[in-house]
C-alpha cells in the first residue's frame, strides 16, 4: 500500500495496540494514528480484575506495548481526547477541536460497563470496574481489609473481584438474581461448583435477589437494599452487571448497528474503509451462520492482530474460537467454544467432581454429537486439543469424552494445515 496512506485507530485498548503492532508487522509504511480517549497508552484489562487488583502486579503490567515501541515504530498515539463525529463520506472524524482525515479507520472503542441507576446510585463507595483508574480506586479501598464488600452480579469478573476482596481480608457478600453464579456461561451444575469454591473461602451468597436501592449515610453507601426490602450491610458496593458495546462513534457516522457495530468476517462495516474489531464489533461467524460479539481478552488480542493485517492490505477472514480464562483462589480455568451452542446442554465431565481433593476436570458441551465448547479446570496443556476438537466438528460419543484414557488429540483427529 502507498506509504502516504493514513490508518486511524479509534480506541485505547488491547485491540488498538495489537492492530498497530500488526500493521507495522505486515509492512505497512504509511501513517498510523491511535486516538485513545484515556490519558494513557493502550492497555489490556485482565490485570484490572486479576493481578493488579490483587496487588501482585504493578500498573505497568497492563501495557502490552510500551512508549518506546510506539516511538520506534512511528505510531502516533494521541491521548486524552475521544474521537467523536465520524463522517464516512468525507473520511474524517472529530478529535476535540481537530478534524482528522483517514484513508482507513478502525473502530476499537470497546464496551461501557452497565451502571446501577436506582436510588442511591450517586453515593460514595459504589464501584464499577472497566478502566485502570477504576481498578486503582477499588484496590485502594479493598487493601485496607476488614470491610463489608457487597458484589452485585455473579459473572466472571465479579467472582474475580470477590476472590481479590477475600484475599485482602474483607467480608464479602455476592448478590445474585440466579441461585448460583455463572448460570448463563456454564450452567447450574458447574456454576454451583464455583459457588462452593467461594463459600469455602468465606464468601456469602444472597440468591434470587434483585437490587432496588443503595442506602447511604452521610453521602456514603451503607447497605444494599434488595427487591424484597431486606438489606445487606456494606462499606463498599461493586456492581458487576455486564457491559454494552460503545457504539457512540459508529452511530455518529450512521454505521449499521446490531448488538455492536455490524461487520463481515473481515471486520468491514457498512461504511467504505471503516472497520471495527474487539468488544464493540459484532462479526460474521461462518461456523454459527450469524454474527458474534465477544467481550474477552483473547478476542481483543486475536482480532486486533488479524484486523491489522487486513488494514495493511491482506485478504483474511476471522474465525477464532472464543476463549477466556480465570484465576480464583487456587483455581485456574480455561474455556473455549461457543456459549450460544452450548446453552441448555448438560456438560460431559472428564474427571471426578466428587473426588474431594479439589476440582480437576474437563467439561465438554455437545450439540448433535459435536463438541461446541470445553472448559478445563486445574487441568493444563489440553486447551489446544479442546480447540482442535471444536474446530474439527467431528461427532464424538459422550463416553469417549468422559474417558480419561482416550487422548483428546485422538478424538480431534489429524491436524489440518
Amino acid at each position: 500500500m502507498a506509504s502516504s496512506e493514513r490508518v486511524v485507530i479509534a480506541g485505547g485498548g488491547l485491540t488498538a495496540a495489537r492492530a498497530a503492532e500488526s500493521l507495522r508487522g505486515a509492512g505497512f509504511g504509511g501513517e498510523v494514528v491511535v486516538i485513545a480517549e484515556e490519558p494513557r497508552l493502550p492497555y489490556e484489562r485482565p490485570p484490572l480484575s486479576k493481578g493488579y487488583l490483587q496487588g501482585s502486579d504493578a500498573s505497568s503490567a497492563v501495557y502490552p506495548l510500551d512508549a518506546a515501541w510506539y516511538r520506534e515504530h512511528d505510531v502516533d498515539v494521541r491521548r486524552g481526547t475521544p474521537a467523536t463525529g465520524l463522517v464516512p463520506a468525507a473520511h474524517t472524524l472529530q478529535v476535540g477541536d481537530e478534524v482528522v482525515e483517514y484513508d482507513r479507520l478502525l473502530i476499537a472503542t470497546g464496551a461501557i460497563p452497565r451502571r446501577f441507576d436506582g436510588p442511591g446510585a450517586g453515593l460514595r463507595g459504589i464501584h464499577t470496574l472497566r478502566r485502570l483508574p477504576d481498578s486503582t480506586r477499588l484496590r485502594t479501598a479493598l487493601r485496607r481489609g476488614d470491610r463489608r464488600v457487597v458484589l452485585v452480579g455473579g459473572g466472571w469478573i465479579g467472582l474475580e473481584v470477590a476472590a481479590a476482596a477475600r484475599g485482602y481480608g474483607n467480608d464479602v457478600t455476592v448478590v445474585l438474581r440466579d441461585e448460583v453464579p455463572l448460570v448463563a456461561a456454564i450452567g447450574p451444575e458447574l456454576g454451583a461448583r464455583f459457588r462452593a469454591l467461594h463459600e469455602a473461602n468465606g464468601v456469602r451468597f444472597v440468591s434470587g435477589a434483585g437490587v432496588g436501592a443503595v442506602r447511604g449515610e452521610g453521602g456514603r453507601a451503607r447497605a444494599v437494599v434488595l427487591g424484597t426490602g431486606d438489606e445487606v450491610d456494606a462499606d463498599l458496593v461493586v456492581f458487576g452487571i455486564g457491559a454494552t458495546p460503545d457504539t457512540r462513534l459508529a452511530a455518529s457516522g450512521g454505521l449499521e448497528l446490531e448488538n455492536g457495530v455490524a461487520t463481515d468476517s473481515s471486520f468491514r462495516t457498512s461504511a467504505v474503509d471503516v472497520f471495527a474489531a474487539g468488544d464493540v464489533a459484532n462479526v460474521w461467524n461462518r461456523r454459527l451462520g450469524h454474527r458474534l460479539r465477544v467481550e474477552h481478552w483473547a478476542n481483543a488480542d486475536a482480532s486486533g492482530k488479524v484486523v491489522g493485517r487486513i488494514l495493511a492490505g491482506e485478504a483474511v477472514e476471522y474465525g477464532e474460537i472464543p476463549y477466556f480464562f480465570t484465576d480464583q483462589y487456587d483455581l485456574g480455568m480455561e474455556y473455549s467454544g461457543y456459549g450460544q451452542l452450548a446453552a441448555g446442554n448438560a456438560p460431559v465431565i472428564r474427571g471426578d467432581l466428587d473426588a474431594g481433593a479439589g476440582d480437576e476436570y474437563v467439561a465438554f458441551w455437545q450439540q448433535d454429537g459435536k463438541v461446541v465448547a470445553g472448559m478445563n479446570v486445574n487441568v493444563w496443556d489440553v486447551n489446544e486439543d479442546v480447540q482442535r476438537l471444536i474446530r474439527s466438528e467431528r461427532t464424538v460419543s459422550a463416553a469417549e469424552l468422559a474417558d480419561p484414557t482416550v487422548p483428546l488429540a485422538a478424538l480431534a483427529g489429524p491436524e489440518t494445515p
